[in-house]
């Protein structure tokens, strides 16, 4: 039975021919560890910070670039009140009636980044976090090249205000897309502070790490 182009017959040992495509996709990796990309990643986004070990955040692989507010972090430490990842408390911290008490953040997040071979991947994880500000992926520089990125990924990056960064055969990193300034951002909720405690969490234990080596 004739087959067409780009085509591959296969049978099952009857008259039957299925036909599958013989157009593959090629294979994309990483060309460095995850980790060591989003150091290299984070300067040509503009972020200033550390960049903390990659966290699962609401499901989703990310790696977020903080430093600490000194004087709130001066604050906290007067107070004796450490970083609070419970979520449920952090959670009542915006009630009216405890605003007031409330500490401040004691961290500003410049940034939160994903690493990812496909942009879909990086996107799914993103996008949550560029309601609140600053988010980006980094992808292999194969992955920028194709037809659906250009297609599909631009367009969508550029409406929820994503950065962009690929990441060549030998890890060095350009920036393909700066992050929008006309996202639309959703302010501080008690989902935002949580993140801003965790981050203060990982950020101090990443410094007393530092400090004991």
């Amino acid at each position: 039975m004739a087959v067409s182009p780009g085509q591959t017959a296969t049978t099952s040992g009857s008259n039957d021919v299925r036909s599958i495509s013989g157009r593959i996709a090629p294979t994309l990796e990483l060309p460095a560890n995850p980790a060591d990309l989003a150091k290299r990643a984070a300067p040509l986004l503009g972020w200033q910070g550390t960049v903390l070990p990659q966290l699962t955040l609401f499901g989703r692989r990310v790696f977020v670039v903080a430093r600490l507010r000194p004087e709130a972090h001066a604050e906290r430490i007067a107070t004796g009140l450490r970083p609070m990842t419970d979520r449920a408390t952090v959670a009542t911290w915006a009630w009216p009636e405890f605003a007031r008490l409330a500490p401040p953040p004691a961290v500003h997040i410049a940034g939160v980044l994903a690493v990812a071979r496909h942009w879909r991947t990086g996107m799914a994880a993103t996008v949550p976090f560029a309601r609140y500000g600053e988010a980006a992926m980094v992808l292999p520089g194969t992955a920028t090249l194709s037809h659906d990125y250009v297609d599909n990924c631009l367009p969508r990056a550029r409406m929820y205000g994503l950065g962009v960064v690929a990441a060549d055969d030998d890890a060095n990193v350009d920036l393909d897309v700066a992050c929008g300034d006309d996202r639309i951002n959703l302010g501080s909720d008690e989902v935002w502070r949580w993140v801003h405690e965790v981050a203060y969490e990982r950020l101090l234990a990443c410094e007393a790490a530092g400090a004991l080596a």
